[in-house]
């Protein structure tokens, strides 16, 4: 499921991919309709005939093998999770490149749209993101190999299967992406408390949006190298509760994009 992270010559090549399983009805639909490379496709004993006949058959157009289990098997092989009595195994997504992200832009004729996530860790959270991302009209999105979560297979249902439509690439150092995006006339702005207001800020053109963490939001040196930094108002000030959830707070700014740039 993961997008191919590139390795220049002389580097090591990247480990295998480990298999991630996918489980909920409208995230396995996504998997095996994406043309990833699927495994196993599990189906609980309980599943109704009409459903169980409809991935059957999503499962042998992706060449994946069909297994039925008892559903309580199912329900221990996803970690008690809500599976909807289907579950999928295929390859870890292979992560893009920074650069496939801005080919893409590149191939469909627009300034590149782009989402850093700066060390999320909640995988809802991250699933989220995605998500939006993909509906609002993003090329991809980066997060970094520490620090913040992977693609997991709880991403995947939080993303309602998005994570296997939109470029994921994964970076060694975030900091380095985002002067790599300015280096491309990339402009990069952050959410952070403080920063300008979203409807004095100007997010049209090339642009990459980072989001920071849940507890800490943006790193020191990440917003340093940003262009400038956004804040969304807020009505209930003093209730104690200050900031929105990440992901919201994503999910607004994205919509933000995607209409300035529908004008």
């Amino acid at each position: 499921m993961e997008y191919q992270q590139k390795t220049r010559p002389g580097a090591r090549p990247a480990p295998a991919p480990a298999d991630t399983l996918v489980w909920g009805k409208n995230p396995v639909t996504e998997l095996l309709r994406s043309g990833r490379p699927v495994d196993t496709v599990y189906l609980a004993d309980s599943l109704p005939e009409a459903a169980a006949g409809y991935y059957t058959a999503l499962a042998r157009q992706a060449g994946a093998v069909v297994k039925k289990v008892p559903a309580h098997k199912l329900q221990k092989l996803c970690g008690g999770a809500e599976h909807q009595g289907v579950a999928a195994r295929g390859a870890e997504i292979e992560y893009a490149s920074l650069d496939d992200l801005l080919a893409v832009a590149r191939e469909k004729g627009e300034p590149p749209f782009l989402v850093l996530c700066d060390g999320i860790e909640d995988p809802h959270n991250l699933g989220a993101i995605l998500r939006s991302a993909l509906l609002c009209g993003a090329h991809g999105v980066v997060i970094p190999r520490r620090g913040g979560v992977g693609v997991t297979g709880t991403v995947m249902k939080a993303s309602a299967g998005a994570a296997a439509r939109i470029p994921v690439a994964r970076v060694a150092n975030l900091a380095q992406a985002i002067r790599d995006l300015k280096a491309q006339n990339v402009f990069v702005y952050c959410a952070d408390m403080g920063g300008a207001p979203l409807d004095k800020t100007d997010l049209s053109g090339a642009v990459a949006l980072v989001m920071g963490s849940e507890g800490k939001g943006p790193g020191a040196l990440v917003k340093k190298l940003c262009d400038g930094v956004v804040s969304l108002e807020m009505a209930a000030r003093g209730t104690g509760v200050d900031s929105y959830n990440v992901s919201v707070a994503a999910g607004i700014l994205m919509y933000d994009i995607m209409r300035r740039r529908a004008r």
